[in-house]
């Protein structure tokens, strides 16, 4: 099938095989991405790099600034791995969301690292990570329900939650634990959404993007959940 066919036909439409090789292809992107993001931010949390994204952070508006940053080039790069000229276009657009992913998470990660006394708050968020999304990733395979209709509720949800973090940064107040089981079920919903546009609407040459979009909901669910270990473990 030539790479403009691929573009037209989803991997619903597509032959047996060829969807199942557009799942493996899009999970091992995944999987590749997710241990890509893991050194870089162990890099970072053991650098100084992490310390001074931490100061600009703890600017008064350091964090809309860094918040900005990471939409203008996260939309560079979701636009980069949705590309139909070239693969290794693909590749960079994936490559430069893990790194302002990683970015994002080396502060954070940093606190939990050095300023908790508690060895235990990232494995124990990671694994309830893991835990959410294999639970979510089986409800969608095993039922191959149609979530696309959650695509209009998760934009209204994250135009809400954005606005939100916005005016907490502007006026100083806290979004507290609410906020972050509020973010989990986002994300969760989020991961569905992907998982379903996986199965039903991506072109079988769209792997990259694909890994890209789940990757991107993983770790707004990783985050959320780190916020939330961290807050019981100061309790």
């Amino acid at each position: 099938m030539n790479p403009y066919a691929q573009q037209l036909t989803t991997v619903a439409q597509s032959a047996p095989d060829e969807r199942a090789a557009f799942i493996r292809k899009t999970y091992a992107h995944l999987a590749g991405a997710v241990l890509a993001f893991v050194g870089l931010t162990a890099y970072m949390v053991n650098s100084p790099i992490a310390e001074m994204l931490l100061s600009v952070m703890s600017m008064r508006f350091g964090w809309l600034l860094i918040l900005g940053g990471f939409m203008i080039f996260g939309r560079m790069a979701s636009g980069l791995a949705s590309s139909t000229s070239s693969q290794n276009i693909q590749y960079v657009g994936l490559t430069l969301y893990v790194i302002i992913e990683a970015v994002i998470f080396a502060p954070i990660l940093w606190i939990a690292t050095y300023m908790l006394n508690d060895a235990t708050v990232i494995p124990t968020a990671g694994i309830l990570t893991l835990g959410i999304f294999g639970g979510l990733t089986l409800v969608v395979f095993t039922t191959k329900k149609d979530f696309s209709f959650l695509g209009g509720i998760l934009k209204i949800g994250f135009i809400v939650a954005l606005a939100l973090i916005v005016c907490a940064v502007l006026f100083g107040f806290n979004l507290g634990l609410v906020f972050s089981f509020a973010m989990v079920l986002l994300a969760s919903g989020a991961i569905l959404y992907d998982t379903s546009r996986i199965i039903h609407n991506y072109a079988p040459g769209q792997h990259v993007a694909a890994s890209l979009q789940l990757f991107a909901s993983v770790a707004l669910l990783f985050w959320y959940v780190l916020q939330i270990v961290m807050s019981f473990s100061r309790r």
